[in-house]
C-alpha cells in the first residue's frame, strides 16, 4: 500500500471541496472495497477523506411518500428496516443476497453503488485492463469471460457491475442525491447513474470529480410482489452470474432489472410491456443486441429461465 494523507470532513460540502482541491483524493466510509484495491495497488489515492461523521446515516420519509436513505446507512440496517421490508422488499432481499453479514455491517449505501467490478483481469495488475489503465487493452476479450458481460458491452470492456443493491434500486426507479465540489446539490436517476463502458470504461458513473453521494431516494411504494432471484456458483458470498429484480402486479404487469450481465444494472422498460406474454418475450427485449462470448453465451438463456422462475412464483 502506498503512503497517503488523511482527514475527517465535517460537512458534505467540505468533503466535496476537499476532494476537488486534492488530486487523487478518495472518500472513505466502510472501506470494504477501496481498502482491498489499495492493498493491491489498483487504487492508490494520495489523500483519503473520511465521511463517516457527516450524519448521513438515517432513513427518513420524504414529502412524496417515499424514503430517503442516507449515504452512510449500513447495508445491514437498510435490509432490516421495517419500512424497507414492507414496501420495498426487493431491496431488502437484494441486500441480504450480497456479501456476508460482516461485510454488510460495514458496507454503506453509497459505497455499494460505487464498488468496482470484480473482473479477474481488473484485479490482475499483470494483465492489460482499460478500466484500470485506460488505453492498455482488455485481456478479458479473448480471455476467460464466464462471469463477464453479454449486453451493453464494448470493444474496450466487457466487465460487469457487481452490486446486488443497485439492481433493486434500478427496478424501483431510485434517485441518487449528491453535492458537487461547488457545494450545489443534484439528483441523478438511477437509470443514468452508472455508465456503459463505451470507449471510457474507467469511468464507472456520471459523478464529477469531487462529487459526493449524500443519499438515495425511493419513490412512494409501487405495491405488487417483490422478488430478487440470484443465480451464483455457491449458496452465499458469491457475485451473481445472473440476477433478476422484479416487481409484479396482480394483473401480470411489472418491472424487471437484471444483474450480472452488463456494466450497469440492466433494465429495458420497453421489454416490460411484454410481461403478460411471458418470460420469453420479456427476455428477448432485455437481451436484444447481446454480444456474448463463447464462455458466457449461457447467460442469455439463463436470464429467460431465471425470469420464468420468478414469474411462475408470482403466479403461485
Amino acid at each position: 500500500m502506498k503512503p497517503f494523507t488523511y482527514e475527517r470532513a465535517s460537512s458534505p460540502a467540505e468533503a466535496a471541496a476537499a476532494a476537488s482541491r486534492t488530486p487523487g483524493a478518495k472518500f472513505i466510509a466502510g472501506g470494504t472495497n477501496l481498502l482491498d484495491l489499495m492493498k493491491l495497488q489498483i487504487e492508490a489515492p494520495r489523500h483519503l477523506i473520511d465521511v463517516n461523521g457527516l450524519g448521513l446515516d438515517k432513513i427518513e420519509k420524504t414529502n412524496e411518500g417515499g424514503l430517503r436513505i442516507g449515504a452512510l446507512v449500513r447495508n445491514t440496517d437498510l435490509a432490516a428496516d421495517k419500512r424497507v421490508r414492507k414496501d420495498y422488499a426487493v431491496l431488502s432481499r437484494a441486500l441480504l443476497a450480497g456479501a456476508s453479514g460482516q461485510l454488510r455491517n460495514k458496507a454503506t449505501t453509497a459505497g455499494n453503488l460505487l464498488q468496482r467490478t470484480r473482473c479477474p483481469y481488473f484485479y490482475d495488475t499483470n494483465q492489460p485492463c482499460n478500466k484500470r489503465r485506460p488505453g492498455s487493452g482488455c485481456a478479458a476479450i479473448g480471455g476467460y469471460s464466464r462471469q463477464l458481460g453479454v449486453v451493453g458491452v464494448s470493444d474496450h470492456c466487457i466487465a460487469t457491475n457487481p452490486s446486488d443493491m443497485a439492481v433493486a434500486m434500478r427496478v424501483l426507479d431510485a434517485k441518487v442525491e449528491t453535492v458537487t465540489a461547488a457545494g450545489a446539490g443534484r439528483s441523478i436517476p438511477m437509470a443514468e447513474f452508472h455508465r456503459l463502458p463505451g470507449d471510457a470504461p474507467h469511468l464507472d458513473t456520471v459523478l464529477a470529480p469531487g462529487e459526493l453521494i449524500t443519499a438515495v431516494t425511493l419513490p412512494k411504494p409501487i405495491g405488487g410482489q417483490h422478488f430478487y432471484h440470484k443465480v451464483r456458483d455457491r449458496a452465499s458470498y458469491a457475485f451473481a452470474v445472473v440476477s433478476i429484480a422484479a416487481v409484479i402486479q396482480k394483473d401480470g404487469s411489472g418491472r424487471v432489472a437484471v444483474g450480472g450481465v452488463a456494466h450497469k444494472p440492466w433494465r429495458v422498460e420497453a421489454a416490460e410491456a411484454n410481461m403478460k406474454q411471458g418470460s420469453r418475450a420479456v427476455a428477448a427485449g432485455l437481451m436484444a443486441g447481446a454480444r456474448p462470448t463463447h464462455d458466457n453465451a449461457f447467460k442469455v438463456p439463463l436470464v429467460e429461465r431465471t425470469l420464468a422462475a420468478v414469474m411462475h412464483e408470482a403466479r403461485g
